[in-house]
């Protein structure tokens, strides 16, 4: 009884799927790769862009691996949809309404509100810790931004990849247009993922200082049940707690996990840094 009870308290809570984990991981590739080649020939007249350009073959290399990058990303956002879809099938009955406006939606609702409120009162200690559900309000805007990012920052690179053929049917200072879109809703994009979404997923206390959840796809009980805590109930509640619960992974892999995670965050970093120098220093 007591080897069955202390296996129970090892086993972890798995709160992403093996797909979920593969998608994110490929998008932290892809967007790294496109926000450094990006911000390389964004900033080419800088001493750190010409540095890394002929690291990647020149500009002309640093361009090939912006574009793989970029289709790499369109893929993933592709796979999502699918995925999305046969969620919807498979978890909700085939049902749109329950997909988008259920209890696990993304969607923001009145809830996020609540929560948003309840967050800034806990910060300067006029109320408590608000009682997350599965998702929270900046997980959200994370979400949607990427939507938001793929839908401008991808129709504009595609109009710079195809010049010629969008403008057989679009007037051609459009592409002017798309040039101006894409360089500065990229460099928001890129400033934001590496400083807020960073902030954010690990530099909380509670986090700090790195959040594994979404590469290992598992959190320990008690984490779950402080991070999550409105999820935990309703998991309780329904009796569905033990059918999520996993073994947690080997040390070996947890620090293979951890080596990609920082070098992702030290190469994320460098690129705000590179960002912060060009324009102050060499912005033109």
């Amino acid at each position: 009884m007591e080897g069955s009870t202390s296996r129970r308290h090892a086993l972890q809570y798995q709160r992403f799927t093996r797909l979920d984990r593969a998608l994110h991981v490929t998008m932290i590739v892809s967007f790294i790769s496109l926000a450094l080649t990006g911000m390389i020939l964004k900033f080419s007249y800088t001493g750190w862009a010409a540095f890394m350009a002929r690291r990647l073959g020149g500009y002309e290399g640093a361009g090939f691996i912006h574009r793989s990058a970029a289709t790499l990303m369109f893929c993933l956002f592709v796979v999502h949809i699918w995925d999305l879809n046969r969620k919807r099938i498979k978890e909700h009955g085939g049902s749109v309404v329950k997909l988008v406006f259920g209890a696990d939606s993304m969607l923001f609702n009145r809830r996020d509100l609540v929560e948003l409120i309840g967050t800034l009162k806990w910060f300067v200690g006029a109320g408590p810790r608000p009682r997350y559900g599965r998702w929270t309000y900046w997980e959200k805007f994370d979400y949607f931004a990427v939507f938001w990012g793929i839908f401008i920052i991808g129709s504009t690179g595609l109009m710079l990849w195809f010049p010629v053929a969008f403008t057989r049917v679009l007037p051609g200072w459009l592409i002017n247009v798309a040039t101006i879109v894409h360089s500065d809703e990229a460099l928001l994009a890129t400033g934001f993922i590496f400083t807020v979404h960073f902030f954010n997923t690990h530099l909380r206390p509670e986090k700090f200082p790195m959040d594994t959840v979404v590469f290992t796809g598992r959190m320990s009980v008690a984490e779950f049940k402080r991070d999550k805590p409105a999820e935990y109930e309703a998991l309780v509640a329904a009796g569905k707690l033990e059918e999520n619960l996993v073994e947690p992974y080997q040390p070996v892999v947890i620090r293979t996990i951890r080596a990609f995670a920082w070098t992702a965050l030290a190469i994320g970093t460098l690129i705000v840094l590179g960002i912060v120098y060009a324009m102050v220093f060499a912005y033109r």
